[in-house]
């Protein structure tokens, strides 16, 4: 449903720009999007919504862009992969002011209903110490012992979520997404997460000959993967939905990166030889998405196959690293 002016926060970056897409598809037509990065650097922009380049770190820029808007999408962060939230604590900490001043811009200008896309770095670390991990329950994430920064910012933020909607009637939904990928993303620089990177490592592989590939960790840590579709249409689902607390947002479907590895060297067509850098960051040992409770909210849960969203994730960077080439 269009209930007016709709902010995205965070639309340069991967899930932002898709979100834009997806509203527009729909036929929305009263969009803002701003993020933090050049529009030369937007994964995708479109010509025929309110374009922004604004830090959302700053209390002024946050209440620019939410005044006159009904809906906000918080998708902004500084974040990456574990490569980069393990090495850049505090600068995963602080995106805790673009959630607060986006807040309180929202409370001000009286928005309507505030999304914020939460992460399962919020849970705790003592739940995922095995790779045979039994899928994360959203009472998991307490007593509290998240993700060092990046995790710690999101179970505050939501937690700030929870307290204005409970002392200020704001109306406010969390997602914890579960490692999302897709197309229009990362997938070089140090930022990408893992379902892009080795995407990029088999073509590089692929392309220039040398049949190896080096892998974060010993290849038995588990995840569990959700394509891009599967978060657009949830994260819109649960905005619109009562669901009062914070809820999954993710694939059910749990893999160790040495099958995730084995499934792009299938739509590849070719068998690498595998370098194991046991000193590399590599998360926790084992993180799935328990959808008990998505299930009984929405009646849905995400369900793309792996093998079906990574065959896109594949043929789209692969066409970007075939141009750059």
């Amino acid at each position: 449903m269009d209930y007016g002016k709709t902010l995205v926060c965070g639309a340069g970056g991967f899930i932002g720009g898709h979100l834009v897409a997806d509203l527009l598809k729909q036929g929305w037509t009263d969009i803002r999007a701003v993020d933090l990065k050049p529009f030369d650097e937007w994964y995708q922009r479109f010509p025929n919504v309110e374009n922004f380049q604004l830090d959302l770190q700053d209390k002024a820029a946050c209440e620019q862009v939410t005044r006159g808007a009904s809906i906000v999408y918080n998708l902004a962060a500084d974040m990456g992969g574990m490569g980069f939230i393990e090495n850049n604590r505090a600068l995963c900490m602080l995106s805790v002011l673009i959630n607060s001043h986006l807040l309180m811009a929202a409370r001000n200008f009286a928005v309507q209903r505030y999304f914020y896309a939460s992460s399962a770095c919020v849970y705790a670390a003592n739940k995922q110490t095995s790779p045979d991990v039994v899928a994360l329950k959203e009472s998991d994430a307490y007593p509290a012992m998240p993700e060092d920064g990046y995790g710690w910012e999101k179970l505050f933020s939501e937690r700030m979520c929870r307290h204005f909607r409970e002392d200020f009637g704001l109306i406010t939904r969390v997602a914890r997404y579960h490692n999302v990928y897709g197309p229009n993303g990362t997938y070089d620089g140090g930022r990408e997460k893992a379902p892009a990177a080795i995407c990029r490592k088999v073509i590089q592989a692929k392309l220039s000959g040398r049949h190896e590939i080096e892998i974060w960790g010993d290849g038995h840590q588990t995840r569990s993967f959700m394509y891009i579709d599967d978060c657009l249409k949830g994260t819109q689902a649960i905005l619109a939905s009562d669901i009062l607390e914070p809820i999954n947002l993710g694939s059910s479907e749990l893999v160790t990166i040495n099958k995730l590895v084995d499934i792009v060297e299938e739509i590849a067509g070719l068998k690498l030889k595998r370098k194991y850098d046991l000193k590399a960051p590599k998360g926790v040992n084992g993180r799935n998405s328990d959808n008990t409770m998505i299930k009984k909210y929405l009646k849905w849960e995400p369900g793309i196959r792996l093998r079906e969203g990574l065959e896109k994730t594949y043929r789209w960077i692969y066409d970007k690293i075939a141009k750059d080439r």
